[in-house]
Parts: C-alpha cells; structure tokens; sequence
C-alpha cells in the first residue's frame, strides 16, 4: 500500500465508485511531465482515501497516436454507462488540445473516442473538464493556455450527445486576470487559467473552482454564475478556497456524503503530491475543514 508521500501525481482526479466501493484517482504521471516522450496515464486506486494501490496502467498511446509529449490532466467522468477521459496532448508543432478517450472500466483501457482534440486545433488548449447543464446537454470547459494569449481564458463548448465532437459554437467565460487574488505569472502580463471544475452547490448556484497564480504561489480559486448557467456572466470571489502553493483542484463526495476537495501541492517538479481535505458548504460557500 501507498501513502500521499509515496508517489508523485499532478492534476489529481478521484471518482468513486460505489458498486465497488472503490476511489480511483488519475493525474499527469509521467516522470518527465515536462516536454520529453511521454508515456501515458496511470490510476490508483483506494478503498479510505489513506493507503492506495497502483500504479495501474490506463492509457498508452498506440502506433501513430498523434501526440508523443506533455501527457497532461486526465480527468474520468462516468456517463451514459461507460468512463470518459477528458486529457490534454501536444506534439512538435502542434497545438496542445483536449481529446476525449473511452472505456468500459475505470481501469481502462482508455482508447481514443473523439478524433485528435476536441478543443480548436490552432488554440493552445488544456484541461477540459466535463459540465452536464440542467437540460441534459454535454459541454467541455477548458482553458485557452496563457502562452498563446498572455491573459489565459476559461471557455465553454458544447458537445454531442456521444462526446465525440464539438455540437457549436465555443463562449468565452472569463479571463484569468478577472480573479482579484491573482497574479502576473511569471510576469509582462501574463496571467494563468488552469484546472476548471464546475460544481452544482446544495443551493443551486453554479460554482467552477480553477486554478491559477496568487501571492503565495499556486492557488485554487472560486467562479459564480450569476445565471446558474454556464454561460454565466462569472463572478469571481475576492479570496481564493485555497492559497498556499497548492492547485488544479477537483471536488468529489464520499460514499457517506462529505464533500472532498483535491489538488496537488506543491506546484514544484519533481514533489508533487496529492492533498485531499474535507470541505464544509454552507449556502453556496465552501470552506476547507481539516
């Protein structure tokens, strides 16, 4: 069995599954995250949330994937009977992009569903995220990268009933410098949008914690939509949920009910390690407890 402190994950993701009474959490897990091949995914897997097995192989690129770098952000959202991984790609040359795989199993294999990224190919693109609206339709929020735009946004796009393709037009949501608590990152005005995750509050206000750069480092911060809708107009809080060099955040319930939040902390390679805190929701605000 494994502690926190054992393995090294970025953008941890963990998706419980009750039937087995199994968490299963993703993330970037390759040792070179940064440039260089890429390997693929892996999962572990937990029954307390404290000791975890793995690593599990989930994703490996087959001959002629497109992508050979920067395996990024695999997020798992179980929908309509089957797990659908939400991960970003990039290749010499090409933009990075979300593309959406598939499996029948949280223990994959995940092979690809959509055809290469379903965020727009000449747009530097990460970490989509996928939002199901009160009418049953599927969206993709994803970020537009910081290094293409300066002032990285958060987006929303709507797909197909199957998640395999883009349904319409994309909106722009907000931009990252919008946050009162971020900051210039690394400077020359360039602000960050990381890790977007929408969350449907015990009131009905639509929230999207997300991730970008505040006085103390990496932070996890909150969006509101004014409308309950995705398309908003988004609404940032003046403090960010989480501060202190630590981001790329997600939130899940435990099969007793408690609201969890995850990221990982610390932003620096090679220490990255998952953090997993209980949070207290009370008319709409979350607070972390613990």
């Amino acid at each position: 069995m494994l502690l926190a402190k054992d393995f090294r994950i970025r953008d941890p993701f963990v998706v419980p599954v009750q039937e087995e009474g199994v968490y299963y959490m993703y993330g970037s897990t390759d040792d070179n995250t940064w440039g260089g091949k890429a390997q693929g995914f892996n999962a572990y897997r937990s029954s307390d949330l404290v000791n975890w097995e793995g690593p599990f192989p989930v994703f490996r690129p087959e001959p002629g994937f497109w992508s050979e770098q920067d395996y990024w952000a695999p997020e798992v959202h179980r929908y309509k009977g089957r797990y659908f991984m939400f991960a970003s790609f990039k290749a010499e040359g090409v933009c990075r992009g979300t593309q959406i795989l598939v499996s029948d199993s949280p223990m994959g294999p995940f092979k690809p569903h959509s055809d290469g990224p379903v965020t727009p190919r000449d747009w530097e693109c990460l970490d989509g995220t996928l939002y199901i609206d009160n009418q049953g339709n599927p969206w993709m929020v994803f970020c537009h990268e910081w290094v293409q735009i300066q002032d990285g946004t958060i987006c929303a796009l709507p797909l197909n009933q199957d998640l395999s393709t883009a349904a319409g037009d994309l909106t722009l949501l907000f931009h990252a410098s919008e946050a009162p608590w971020g900051n210039n990152y690394p400077g020359q005005g360039n602000f960050v949008t990381d890790g977007p995750f929408i969350y449907r509050a015990a009131n009905g206000e639509l929230l999207m914690i997300w991730s970008s750069f505040g006085e103390r480092g990496y932070a996890v911060g909150i969006a509101r939509s004014a409308s309950g809708e995705i398309s908003g107009p988004w609404q940032q809080d003046e403090t960010p949920l989480f501060a202190e060099d630590g981001g790329h955040g997600m939130l899940f319930k435990t099969f007793d009910g408690q609201l969890m939040l995850t990221f990982h902390q610390p932003n620096e390679t090679p220490n990255e390690r998952h953090a997993i805190f209980p949070v207290n929701e009370i008319d709409g605000r979350l607070e972390i407890s613990g």
